[in-house]
Order: C-alpha cells, then structure tokens, then sequence
C-alpha cells in the first residue's frame, strides 16, 4: 500500500467481539473516499483506530509512508489528520466563535483556558473566514448550544479546519441533517477537495456517498469486502449480500 493514508492487517477486539479483522484501507492523495457498511461493521471503529483514539496490537496504520499506530489523538491532529464525530463534540455552553478560537488554541498546544478564548485578532478574523465559509457566520455570537443539528455539523467542520489537516475524516456528515444542509456540506467538500483537502467519509446516506466520493471501500464484519469506483460498488453482489442479506448484516452498533 503506497497511499496518503492507508491501514494494514489492523484487527481491534472487543472482548469476544471482532470488531476489526485484518482490516485493509487505502486512502489516496486528493481523493474523497468513503467507507460504508452495514451497522455493526466497524467503520467508527476504524476511525478510532486511525486518530489513535482506539489503540490495537495488530496492524499497521501509516500516514504519508510513516506508521502512527496508536500515536495519541492530539499527535495525530498535530500531524494532519483531522476528524469530526457521529455525534457532535462542540462546546455548547461557549458561542460559535468561542469553539472556533478553542480550536485555534488546541491548534497551538495550549488548551490553558477554554472558557476564556479570547484570542488574536488575525485569529478571529481566520475564524470568521472559515465560519462564512461553511456558512454559519451570521451565528458567530449565538450559543452554539443553540444551534440545529446541521449547524452543528458545520460548526464541527469549520473547527477542524482551523488545523489546515492534509486528510479529513467525516463521521457521518449527512446522519440527521436536512436535504438543503445535506447539499450545503456536499457543495463544501466539493470545495476543499478542488483546493487539495483529502477525504475519508463515512455515511449511511447512499446517494450522498454515491455522488460524492471517487473511491468506496465496504466494510462487513470488520473486513474490507470491496474497493471501487462508485458506480462498481453500488452493483458488487458482495456489497448487496452485506446490506440486504440477512442475519450477518444486521449487527447492532459501529
């Protein structure tokens, strides 16, 4: 495997339960990758295995040729690779600007005082950049507690471009977010990845994912069980048997 970011023969057990089995991912410079499966698959798990918020004793993850296997999760964020969540993490009791500049600190190491976040002018001026951006600065001041789920999301996205990371992961993007919205995160992905952002989505929204992404890999048991062109996986009887096939696609969580 010679790709920006790619997974080896990576197995992650939960106590008798296989999450991932010798899983296999490669993710190529400039792509929009996506990674999909039924529940229970392990594509969190993955993600977690990959921004060292899981560690593993099989397996190798490698980020531009060097390994990062279990490298701890503000290492990773410091070398590039940045994440957002199936469910939020924002600070909903600071405003949208707030986060913003709480991830202006975490950026720099500092982390001393969240409640705080005052920060620099150029950096509040990179913040409200990035929020007209994603298209919530007209919200700058408001709670971000306040927020609607989609919002959040792109308050979530903007934060993680504060890093300028070299690969995104995205948990999620569309799960729970209006049509219009869906378009809307759609349109900026788009727009990052022209400008060289790599990507690696996961996303139970099939016609998101079948739109957007060059490259799909289905995950089924915690194994990769197809890579392709969109087009190709979405017809790959192996993938059907996983999503329609009974017991075996029909576990319970990620």
């Amino acid at each position: 495997m010679n790709g920006l970011l790619t997974v080896d023969g990576v197995r992650k057990d939960f106590g008798g339960l296989h999450a991932l089995q010798g899983c296999e991912l490669e993710v190529a410079d400039g792509e929009v990758a996506g990674l999909i499966g039924p529940n229970g698959s392990g594509k969190t798990t993955l993600f977690n295995v990959i921004t060292g918020f899981e560690a593993v004793r099989t397996g190798t993850v490698r980020f531009q040729g060097r390994p990062i296997t279990n490298t701890s999760p503000d290492r990773i964020f410091h070398l590039g690779i940045a994440r957002t969540f199936q469910t939020t993490r924002i600070f909903g009791r600071l405003t949208v600007m707030e986060n913003m500049l709480v991830a202006y600190q975490r950026r720099g190491g500092m982390f001393r005082n969240l409640l705080r976040a005052a920060g620099s002018a150029t950096e509040r001026a990179e913040a409200r950049r990035l929020l007209e951006f994603v298209g919530i600065a007209r919200l700058a001041d408001d709670a971000a507690e306040t927020l609607s789920y989609g919002q959040r999301k792109l308050l979530e996205l903007a934060y993680v471009l504060v890093s300028d990371p070299a690969v995104i992961l995205l948990d999620e993007p569309a799960g729970g977010v209006n049509p219009t919205l869906i378009t809307h995160i759609a349109e900026r992905i788009r727009e990052l990845n022209d400008a060289g952002r790599t990507f690696l989505i996961v996303e139970h929204n099939m016609e998101f994912v079948m739109n957007l992404c060059d490259r799909v890999t289905v995950l089924h048991q915690g194994v990769a069980i197809a890579t392709g062109p969109a087009a190709t996986i979405r017809t790959d009887p192996r993938v059907l048997d996983a999503y329609l096939g009974g017991p075996e696609g029909e576990a319970d969580a990620d």
